[in-house]
């Protein structure tokens, strides 16, 4: 890993001019983009992301605490549903805190907001992909599995342990990868880059004069924008110049994207446009902010798709060498990224790269009779050149 380094080119496409948006006026607003992701309020920071750095942190120990059998089906759903003041984590301060990672799945304001049916059966995925690993995995744990019965299986060459339903999904990647959508990327995307979201009520106004929220030192539109960035990089330890890789959810698969040859850029880009967009919130310039918002969109939604194809062929290649296990993992990771493929979002358009009923044909297809150990080659094929296809990229680019 290692940090985003703007280079003296990309630093002078930063200094943009542009018009005011105010009424009847000509003057030139010059939007300066600082290097870092760093702003000011009389001399005190402007940007807050908290509770998005919260919620990386709930999502984390709830991915590790899937590996442990000991569990219980009421210990994973306390901290995919936590409520404040319950001893759901290891850390004190995501105990006190009053936010959930289930309250906000599928929850964005241009996708779910007037569909709560749609929003109620995502929830209800994850909630069942937990219970199925409580109460069908764990008590198999040390079950050799086979075709309808869920258990263990070694990685050839005496690799590591998988531990797979019945179906050959390994679970806990199902949730992962299920979040990077579910969570993150839908409320980036359809959330709080929108500008039903970002313009919202007073909030134009308010920014337009200066009118911070009470007690702070940011305007309500800052702070949205600002959630949105902490999404992505809300776990960094310095996220005003972020080094990638330090989460197992967005942030880490921008980095796979970065040092594929075939995406190298991709991360700087977003990055750019995050700094770009807050820049032009405080210069009171929508039209770049929203320019920004869809540049960020269209490449955020690359992530799923490119990771949903590359852990598809991996695995067909690991079904063709007969290890089970790791093909299982691989193909659980990328059924996981083909249901995030719902959250994505087309740039200047109000719809994903696919919907739920596309994304839901695929899940059927590979949860057929024993799912994975049934899954052909030409069916992987198949899905790996469709989201390729939507996506203009190839499936080779993707390996």
């Amino acid at each position: 890993m290692k940090k985003l380094a703007l280079s003296l080119c990309a630093l002078a496409s930063l200094l943009t001019s542009c018009s005011s948006d105010d009424d009847n006026t000509t003057s030139q607003q010059q939007i300066v983009t600082p290097v870092s992701y760093s702003f000011e309020r009389n001399g005190e920071s402007s940007v807050s992301f908290g509770g998005q750095t919260t919620r990386i942190a709930m999502a984390g120990e709830l991915i590790s605490a899937l590996k442990v059998e000991t569990n219980t089906e009421a210990q994973l759903d306390g901290m995919f549903a936590h409520v404040e003041g319950n001893a759901d984590f290891s850390d004190a301060d995501l105990n006190a805190s009053d936010k959930s990672i289930r309250s906000k799945v599928a929850a964005s304001k241009d996708y779910f907001s007037a569909n709560a049916t749609l929003s109620a059966t995502i929830k209800s995925d994850f909630d069942l992909w937990i219970e199925d690993q409580a109460t069908n995995v764990f008590p198999n744990w040390s079950t050799i599995a086979s075709a309808g019965n869920a258990g263990q299986l070694q990685q050839a060459g005496g690799g590591s342990l998988r531990y797979i339903n019945a179906k050959g999904f390994e679970l806990n990647q199902l949730v992962a990868k299920g979040l990077i959508g579910g969570l993150m990327t839908d409320q980036i995307l359809n959330n709080y880059l929108s500008p039903a979201v970002l313009d919202e009520a007073s909030n134009i106004e308010n920014n337009d004069n200066d009118v911070v929220e009470e007690g702070k030192s940011y305007t309500t539109m800052e702070h949205k924008w600002d959630e949105a960035f902490g999404y992505l990089y809300g776990a960094e330890a310095d996220a005003s110049m972020p080094v990638l890789g330090a989460d197992s959810f967005l942030n880490e698969y921008i980095e796979r994207l970065e040092s594929d040859e075939d995406f190298a850029g991709i991360a700087q880009t977003v990055f750019n446009a995050f700094k770009l967009g807050r820049a032009a919130i405080v210069a009171k310039n929508y039209t770049v902010r929203d320019a920004q918002a869809e540049i960020i969109k269209e490449n955020i939604s690359k992530i799923p798709a490119v990771r949903a194809v590359h852990y598809l062929q991996a695995g067909k290649v690991k079904l063709a060498e007969n290890d089970m296990a790791s093909a299982f993992h691989q193909l659980s990771e990328g059924f996981g990224f083909i249901y995030s493929l719902q959250f994505t979002r087309q740039p200047n358009s109000s719809t994903p790269y696919f919907t739920n009923a596309e994304v839901m044909a695929y899940i059927n297809e590979l949860s057929q009779g024993n799912g994975f150990w049934d899954v052909t080659p030409e069916t992987l094929d198949t899905i790996s050149e469709e989201i390729a296809a939507r996506f203009n990229f190839t499936v080779e680019a993707a390996n």
